[in-house]
């Protein structure tokens, strides 16, 4: 196909690739540098400091990782990097937006196409937002569950799931003995649940991830008492050796209770030939396979059990489904799929 002329709109508040955590920032860095490579002409709108194969435009004089979210900020990033689209020709084919709300609700205030991705959950709040502009923009669901999920009116142009390299990972097919839990240590995410499934099942258990302000007294209270340095063990927030843990674990546990749009931890469990064992809420059923990388049951004591039965699964089945479905190649084409679907809609004399 022929190579477009792409706009990525990324937030404005941590620098490309993120220098920790930053879960959208990281999508955007993979996305920008593979569309380049494939030979579109990508301007990337970002903070101060990123660097990119695509060429880089820094509307706002310095990031803002402390202020994340204030409207101050992004409506200055979001309009400022309109003008920058406007003023460039020849024109821009598609304008991609990660940047929150700011760009979706004055994307009729432009000529270029916007296409959207959904980055967070629905909400009341936020269903009532699409609802009331869904008409001005084409959106991109992580998840069939997301996109179900979308209020009428809003115009999901194709369900596409965030990217990882997976050539990145680690492969091991022999694990060691222990069982991975990683993410936020809240309740919604289930450190509690995983701890009791594992000792259910008589395996140790690794805990993984930070404990952020406000969550002290859940910690305290419901996973600190059953860390012992053996059979639970605590490793705070990861960084580099993330990928080991995860190409080293019998299985990756998410016992979640809230409806995750996308858990990109299950993509990346996978992408090192390591099963992973969820709950069926959001997204999870989606991106694990029943019986073929993983298993997806309805608490602690399925999950207990299903640990018992982690020899049916292929390692080598685990990574190749992470290389097909969520590699930055499969999403790079499904992308360029739905700029040109969302191009043809705003040509549209209905549209």
């Amino acid at each position: 196909m022929d190579s477009m002329k792409i706009a990525m709109l990324a937030p404005p508040w941590i620098e490309i690739p993120p220098p920790g955590y930053g879960g959208i920032e990281q999508v955007v860095a993979l996305l920008a540098a593979e569309l380049t490579e494939r030979g579109n002409d990508v301007t990337l709108f970002a903070a101060p400091g990123t660097r990119s194969r695509a060429e880089v435009l820094s509307p706002l004089e310095g990031p803002h990782p402390d202020e994340i979210e204030m409207a101050v900020y992004e409506a200055d990033h979001v309009a400022s990097s309109f003008a920058g689209v406007e003023e460039t020709e020849p024109p821009f084919d598609v304008l991609h937006d990660h940047c929150g709300f700011t760009a979706f609700a004055f994307a009729d205030r432009i000529d270029t196409p916007v296409v959207h991705t959904l980055h967070g959950p629905f909400t009341e709040e936020t269903s009532a937002f699409y609802a009331r502009h869904g008409h001005k923009a084409s959106a991109v669901a992580l998840s069939r569950y997301q996109a179900e999920q979308a209020p009428a009116g809003l115009d999901v142009v194709a369900v596409i799931g965030n990217p990882i390299v997976v050539g990145d990972f680690p492969f091991r097919d022999q694990k060691d003995d222990y069982l991975l839990w990683i993410g936020r240590l809240n309740d919604d995410k289930g450190p509690q649940r995983a701890i009791a499934a594992a000792r259910e099942a008589g395996a140790p258990l690794v805990l993984a991830g930070p404990v952020q302000p406000g969550q002290e007294e859940f910690f305290a209270r419901d996973v600190e008492p059953h860390i012992d340095g053996d059979r639970v063990r605590y490793i705070g927030e990861v960084g580099d050796e993330k990928a080991d843990l995860y190409a080293g674990a019998r299985a990756l546990l998410m016992p979640i209770r809230w409806p995750e749009p996308f858990g990109l931890v299950m993509t990346e469990a996978m992408a090192c030939g390591t099963p992973v064992i969820a709950f069926p809420e959001g997204s999870a059923p989606e991106l694990v396979l029943d019986g073929e990388t993983g298993f997806v049951v309805e608490d602690e004591h399925a999950m207990a059990a299903a640990v018992g039965r982690l020899d049916e699964i292929d390692p080598a089945r685990c990574r190749s489904s992470a290389e097909e479905r969520f590699d930055v190649a499969p999403v790079a084409d499904a992308y360029e799929r739905a700029y040109r679907l969302a191009a043809q809609r705003a040509r549209s004399p209905i549209r």
